[in-house]
């Protein structure tokens, strides 16, 4: 392959992906659906496509052309066990507080799979302009950037649960006391935590708001109270909404509940301190014994040597 070959290829494929996004991005092509414009009227009593269509997240003409590839894909992945199953994979959209499908998200995996396979193509045709192409190599190349570019979303998607899970903790020793301090002044259980979903900001106060949501919509508030323990995945914020659940249910007294509630959150969170501390005993040494400890070193032997040196 010639050199003008060569940029004649990379300006068709250039050329073809900006005529594609030029398509795409056509009023005509992206018209909102019927469950986004009635969405914004009914907030209360639909959460989850109101949230949807405040977010944007709506799947474009693009995505909808690409996702059937993405759901055979998917099952082939899934049938040799490289890819999760939709139930688990919905799990793991509301950990990370994401309004996407599974096939919304299984259309980004492809995206960054093509992606991959085009930075792979890349370094084929690179190869090939030096005259050291090989086919079987090209095609393992292209394949495996396909799938780190998958796997890189699934670490993108993993690294928001578990910056999400850490917010989380870090809220929830105040919201824990916001609400025994609610409930000891007078306020019911589902009082108590509508202040708190209300007054509050965060990752726990979204949480709760959502519960609120539902209790509004019909749902019981014990039976939504309920269904947030299993859904969310910090065990330590599970196990508080279930001892309110216990609470609510037999009838024991709410504030008394609540304070002995809070005073294990806070001896919970210093535990986590502490394991966290021991952890990190190590790497907190480092600076002390590589830049502490020598620098010491130098003051004290600096001026010495300075006089040896002024005396010879």
């Amino acid at each position: 392959m010639t050199g003008m070959s060569l940029w004649s290829a990379v300006a068709g494929f250039t050329l073809g992906i900006g005529v594609l996004i030029l398509v795409a991005g056509l009023p005509v092509m992206n018209q909102p659906r019927l469950v986004e414009r009635v969405a914004p009227h009914v907030r209360s009593v639909v959460p989850s496509a109101s949230s949807k269509a405040r977010s944007g997240t709506s799947i474009s003409a693009a995505g909808r052309l690409l996702t059937p590839a993405a759901h055979r894909l998917a099952q082939l992945l899934r049938r040799v066990g490289l890819a999760p199953s939709s139930e688990l994979l919905s799990r793991r959209l509301r950990y990370a507080n994401l309004p996407w499908t599974p096939a919304e998200y299984r259309v980004q995996q492809l995206g960054y799979a093509a992606a991959g396979a085009a930075v792979g193509a890349l370094i084929a045709v690179l190869s090939m302009a030096v005259g050291r192409f090989q086919p079987i190599a090209a095609i393992f190349v292209v394949v495996a950037a396909a799938g780190l570019g998958m796997a890189a979303r699934d670490a993108v998607l993993s690294s928001r649960i578990r910056a999400r899970r850490r917010r989380m903790i870090a809220e929830f020793p105040t919201v824990a006391e916001l609400l025994a301090l609610s409930v000891s002044a007078g306020e019911s259980a589902p009082g108590a935590f509508q202040r708190i979903s209300t007054s509050c900001r965060g990752e726990l106060a979204e949480e709760l708001t959502e519960l609120m949501r539902r209790t509004r919509s019909g749902t019981p508030f014990v039976s939504a109270l309920r269904a947030l323990c299993a859904e969310i995945e910090v065990p330590a914020i599970a196990r508080f909404l279930h001892g309110v659940v216990v609470a609510v249910e037999r009838g024991t007294p709410l504030a008394e509940v609540m304070r002995a509630q809070a005073a294990d959150v806070r001896d919970h969170s210093k535990r986590e301190l502490m394991e966290a501390a021991g952890r990190k005993e190590v790497a907190m040494l480092a600076p002390v014994v590589f830049g502490v400890l020598p620098l010491t070193i130098v003051f004290a032997a600096f001026p010495g040597l300075s006089l040896l040196q002024i005396g010879i």
